[in-house]
């Protein structure tokens, strides 16, 4: 360990971030950027070493940005002892699905962890995403409980919601309005003071669950307007409309209408994922909420329907699925990013190949991609692999792609974005 290492610990830190992942890195930087001693904890040794080493595993996060601030106090470690010398702790720890439930042994270890360490007057802020209850429900008990102290009395507790959107360039963590609920006046005014210090707005809410239904609104709100017009692409496929040219006439009206576009399904962690927390906490009231549910059905049948629209292709060109080649371009999520998480290519590769189609894929953001652990081939040019493909399916488009020269090239392109120009290529 380093001299500076070591001051640092005795020192103390302003704030530590348990979980360095697509959250937590970003504001680890932000926090550093604004002067703070920031303890960044993860339990990844692997990624802890990477960091150390000025080397970023997120998107938005470049090397030299992390290089930067391990020199201006960013201090990543595995040593849980250490977070008891952290004034503010922020917990952005994954909140995934298992079998369809929200799954918060992340959020509940993490908990452990920090309730061991806790010292009084420290504040602890949730911002993983999460349904409403939960901060006040599970995570308040546990900290207790490990760590022998009252809440309110003797350590703080909040909620903020992280609000990451990766790939963009003009909203930020810093820039992005930042949502604060505290189980108790005192914390909300903690934390609120602690953002100031990393985000330019920020906004009160009432309390803990106010602020974490807030999240879940936002996501779901989008979930369920994008399931709408995925549905509505499907019937105007039907019915001979294109779908990406009515949603440009309809997006003309300067009032009562915001713009949401059909895709190959949803991905990333908030769209497929959060609305579950809610439809999962509006059940234990014992009932449904249908909106969300039917919008997850809707989506999730998405990538089935565009290997059918494939198929149809393929068909109009008297070609059978089995041993056709068939070139995915772009398998993470989103545009200009390497994240796959919940990417629905990794369904529409499944049923092509569960159809014995022969797959390759271009996506410069992602080295490797696999289905069900059988590695799935890369190719770096597009464009010649187009040309000996028999349908092109544009699932992501990464803006360094030459759109026109892919469809000029191609045979057969179906466009599940509405990136072509009309008249080009099969539009979802």
């Amino acid at each position: 360990m380093g001299e500076s290492q070591k001051h640092e610990e005795e020192a103390g830190f302003d704030v530590a971030v348990v979980g360095l992942g697509h959250v937590g890195l970003p504001l680890a930087m932000e926090a550093t950027r604004a002067g703070l001693r920031v303890l960044g904890f993860d339990i990844d040794p692997e990624k802890i070493e990477s960091l150390l080493e000025g080397r970023s595993h997120v998107d938005d996060i470049a090397d030299a940005e992390v290089g930067g601030a391990l020199v201006s106090g960013f201090h990543p470690s595995a040593d849980s002892s250490l977070l008891g010398l952290a004034g503010t702790v922020v917990i952005c720890v994954p909140t995934p699905l298992t079998d369809r439930q929200p799954d918060l042994e992340a959020v509940r270890a993490a908990g452990a962890v920090i309730g061991a360490n806790l010292r009084p007057g420290t504040l602890v802020i949730l911002e993983s995403t999460t349904y409403p209850g939960t901060t006040e429900e599970v995570l308040l008990p546990i900290l207790e409980s490990r760590s022998g102290l009252r809440c309110g009395a003797e350590f703080h507790l909040a909620y903020s919601p992280e609000r990451i959107d990766p790939g963009n360039l003009i909203w930020r963590l810093r820039n992005t309005p930042k949502i604060v609920g505290g189980v108790d006046e005192l914390s909300t005014e903690l934390a609120t003071s602690f953002y100031r210090k990393v985000c330019d707005v920020v906004v009160e809410a009432p309390g803990t669950r106010e602020a974490e239904l807030a999240k879940l609104l936002e996501n779901t709100y989008r979930h369920v307007n994008i399931a709408l017009v995925n549905e509505l692409a499907m019937f105007a496929a039907e019915l001979g409309i294109d779908i990406w040219e009515v949603i440009r006439l309809a997006g003309t009206k300067p009032f009562g209408f915001e713009p949401f576009f059909p895709g190959p399904g949803v991905g990333g962690h908030c769209i497929p994922i959060d609305p579950n927390y809610l439809s999962y906490r509006v059940h234990l009231l014992g009932r449904q909420f249908r909106f969300v549910e039917l919008a997850q059905e809707i989506n999730d049948q998405m990538p089935a329907y565009v290997v059918s629209r494939a198929i149809d292709i393929l068909n109009r060109h008297g070609k059978p699925v089995r041993d056709s080649n068939i070139l995915l371009i772009g398998v993470s999520y989103k545009a200009d990013i390497g994240d796959v998480r919940e990417s629905p290519a990794a369904s529409v590769a499944r049923r092509f190949g569960a159809m014995g189609a022969r797959l390759t894929y271009w996506d410069p953001h992602v080295p490797s991609f696999s289905i069900d652990g059988s590695p799935i081939e890369r190719v770096e040019d597009a464009i010649e692999r187009a040309r000996v493909s028999h349908v092109t399916v544009i699932l992501t488009a990464h803006s360094s792609l030459d759109l026109d020269a892919l469809v000029s090239a191609a045979p057969a392109v179906l466009d599940t974005r509405g990136v072509t120009r009309r008249g080009t290529a099969d539009r979802l």
